[in-house]
């Protein structure tokens, strides 16, 4: 079948790159060194245009678990052509899908890895990964920088680069929390960075879907910017002397809140200062799509502010994209 020669054509270049990469070592270095010791997880929700070739870059794992949002394309039905778990969860927030997963699901391995379905993982990031899991330095999760892809293009210099999320961890110690339209990782224990980073490809689904998906977020994110402004604060320490770009990320979003004029700020940004004008037109569209988003989050503070009875309202079953959560789990196949 397709799907197998898919995936056995991924562990075979996997092997090839691991034995070219150590040609120096012992064998016995090299199969100690193969030994999977993490277990993957896939977040969907209507991602029959992705999840195929989400899996396939994750083959190299012999545990790995789809968490569906019971899709209504045929997410499920092709997740189930392959070797992997497919759960299905009613999804309620970010933060709450993923702490469900992590507690509610075994998993073969204590250590995972989040990948959402338009990301991909590489043989060189997975090597990584297998690594850390073996490491003895006390680390008990690991942030994984991504590389945008927008209009067929890296779009390197105004998504900050390298932007960092927390993927790799000891599920064990790491749970989540919601903060907006997405959700913020809580820590028991020390972390680390990868130095391999992940493609994410943020509109492999068309641009109506990604306005749709920003709409749909923008809400979420002018109930967080009501509650900030209200009883939130910003981090100045982390934000001038923060010791990691998580660190310092999260603080600049929290000011950023509080900023006026917030869309032609990000725009001259992103576009300017962080040099978005050299990614060419899809760098363009980048800025000037997040400027919108921008306002869009402002124009639904003020709905928010002063038309109580049209208050916009997240949608528990489709604020989920890529993601997925609720009370209890279902198995498929």
């Amino acid at each position: 079948m397709l799907h197998q020669d898919g995936a056995y054509f991924c562990t075979l270049n996997y092997l090839v790159l691991w034995f070219i990469k150590y040609d120096n070592l012992s064998p016995i270095y090299i199969i100690h060194h193969l030994t999977i010791m993490l277990s993957i997880y896939i977040l969907t929700c209507n991602d029959e245009v992705d999840i195929a070739a989400c899996i396939e870059s994750a083959s190299q794992c012999d545990d790995i678990i789809v968490v569906d949002s019971f899709s209504s394309d045929r997410t499920v039905e092709i997740a189930q052509k392959y070797p992997v778990r497919v759960l299905q969860h009613k999804f309620e927030s970010h933060g709450r899908q993923r702490t469900w997963m992590l507690r509610e699901v075994t998993t073969k391995y204590q250590w995972a890895y989040i990948l959402e379905s338009d990301e991909r993982m590489t043989p060189e990031l997975f090597a990584e990964c297998q690594k850390q899991t073996q490491n003895t330095d006390g680390y008990i999760g690991y942030y994984a920088a991504e590389r945008v892809m927008f209009m067929g293009r890296w779009i390197r210099r105004s998504t900050q680069y390298p932007r960092y999320q927390m993927r790799l961890f000891d599920k064990q110690r790491v749970w989540f929390t919601d903060y907006g339209h997405t959700e913020r990782e809580v820590c028991d224990g020390l972390t680390s960075f990868l130095q391999e980073t992940y493609p994410h490809y943020t509109n492999s689904k068309g641009m109506a879907r990604w306005i749709e998906k920003h709409n749909r977020y923008s809400t979420d994110e002018a109930h967080e910017t009501v509650k900030q402004l209200r009883s939130g604060t910003v981090n100045w320490n982390h934000l001038f002397f923060g010791k990691t770009e998580v660190e310092r990320r999260h603080a600049l979003k929290d000011l950023s809140l509080r900023l006026p004029f917030r869309p032609l700020i990000r725009f001259v940004y992103m576009y300017f200062i962080l040099g978005g004008f050299l990614d060419g037109q899809p760098g363009l569209a980048w800025c000037t799509l997040q400027a919108f988003y921008e306002y869009l989050i402002l124009l639904k503070v003020w709905e928010i502010e002063n038309m109580p009875i049209g208050d916009p309202q997240p949608h528990p079953q489709l604020t989920m994209d890529n993601e997925t959560s609720s009370v209890s789990g279902k198995g498929l196949g």
